[in-house]
């Protein structure tokens, strides 16, 4: 296993998300919606991130609306966290509750795996509070629509 150079203590979730330089965009909503103390908090968390690739795949206009509305982009933030430390050889074909309340749906085909639409690109980024699987779409819990840019 590759060892991270100077590291006194293994960062958490936000930390861990920022330093990828990837998650610009989760950390920026995270923020927004007052959820970064809960992800750098005691977990652990199983977080299907987002890349800002998958952010820009969104509707032109809807990621504003999103970040002006904090209950809404709150419900769709957590709709990409877990409870519990879930590696990806743990992750099976099924439902996986999230912390927003409703479920996400997992397949796994050999060692691909998806979790509703998304493809998870890059499994099991470790943090001192849980775990990160990159994925390539941004989710939609069932009870949230994105409003359409006039």
């Amino acid at each position: 296993m590759e060892q991270v150079k100077n590291s006194s203590k293994p960062k958490n979730i936000v930390e861990t998300a920022i330093e990828a330089g990837s998650f610009t965009t989760l950390a920026t909503g995270l923020k927004a919606a007052g959820l970064l103390e809960t992800l750098a908090g005691k977990g652990p968390f199983t977080v299907f991130a987002p890349s800002d690739d998958a952010f820009k795949k969104l509707p032109h206009g809807s990621l504003e609306a999103l970040l002006k509305d904090k209950s809404k982009l709150k419900a769709v933030l957590t709709y990409h966290v877990a409870s519990g430390h879930l590696m990806a050889k743990d992750l099976k074909s099924g439902e996986v509750k999230t912390v927003e309340g409703n479920p996400v749906q997992v397949t796994v085909v050999g060692s691909k795996v998806q979790v509703n639409a998304a493809h998870v690109t890059k499994a099991d980024i470790l943090a001192s509070n849980g775990v990160i699987h990159v994925i390539d779409t941004v989710m939609l819990p069932p009870n949230v629509q994105l409003a359409d840019a006039a």
